[in-house]
């Protein structure tokens, strides 16, 4: 099975969906002082990486 952009960006995407996601529950519901904040912030970081990469799939 060969791997192009396409699917390389896809697997990225998704990979960076799970962490975002990951990071705002442990902001949620780990960390009550202010590192919440931080890894909630981070989560949304990876979050918006993540839709750049879905926004590139198919242009690269």
């Amino acid at each position: 099975m060969s791997m192009n952009k396409n699917t390389i960006l896809g697997w990225a995407t998704l990979i960076m969906i799970v962490m975002g996601l990951l990071l705002i529950g442990l902001g949620a519901f780990r960390y009550d002082d202010v590192a919440g904040w931080g890894f909630a912030a981070v989560g949304v970081g990876f979050l918006a990486n993540a839709w750049v990469f879905s926004a590139l799939k198919g242009r690269v």
